[in-house]
């Protein structure tokens, strides 16, 4: 496995590219079924999920709309607590068949304070669509529609995950050794 260093901190390889490559085809694959005939609007968060999105995006049948908003709880390699929206959704999404897209759902904090919102608009259907799940940090029991994979407790960067800032732009997932 190789290793990489991130400002103080060593990771390890977790998820190698090919294998999120495939598993983002096959969710992708899985709402290009389940929404057939229909046109769902992608609601992606900011800024972990970009690369998932425009991933699961180049692997979509269905006429799509997408649209990305900024919620953010973490600094560092733990949640502060504190969910901040830095840019908002201006989409009404009434009657709209909406997907969150996630890069990460942890505690589920984040979208249990966001989803609230959401459901006020009265969409005709909500689903979430995560590319890591960590059942054992969830505090927030949320339903996830679409999983890529579930993993340990352990803190990740790489594929849009971050470290206070850096670790985005690599194209594995990597875990704190």
């Amino acid at each position: 496995m190789a290793l990489i260093k991130v400002h103080d901190k060593t990771f390890e390889t977790y998820l190698p590219e090919e294998l999120i490559q495939q598993r983002v085809k096959e969710l992708a694959e899985k709402i290009n079924a389940d929404y057939k005939g229909r046109r769902p609007y992608f609601v992606a968060i900011l800024n972990g999920s970009f690369m998932f999105a425009s991933d699961l995006f180049k692997h979509l049948t269905v006429d799509a709309d997408i649209c990305f908003i900024k919620l953010a709880s973490y600094k560092g390699t733990q949640s502060t607590g504190n969910v901040l929206t830095t840019i908002g959704l201006d989409e009404d999404l009434f009657g709209k068949d909406v997907i969150i897209v996630e890069d990460i759902v942890d505690t589920g904090k984040t979208l249990h304070h966001f989803l609230p919102r959401l459901m006020h608009q009265q969409p005709k259907s909500l689903q979430i669509a995560t590319l890591l799940h960590k059942p054992e940090a969830t505090e927030y029991p949320l339903t996830l529609g679409y999983t890529g994979f579930e993993i340990p407790n352990k803190f990740v960067v790489g594929y849009g995950l971050d470290y206070d800032g850096l670790g985005r732009n690599l194209k594995e997932i990597y875990q704190l050794v």
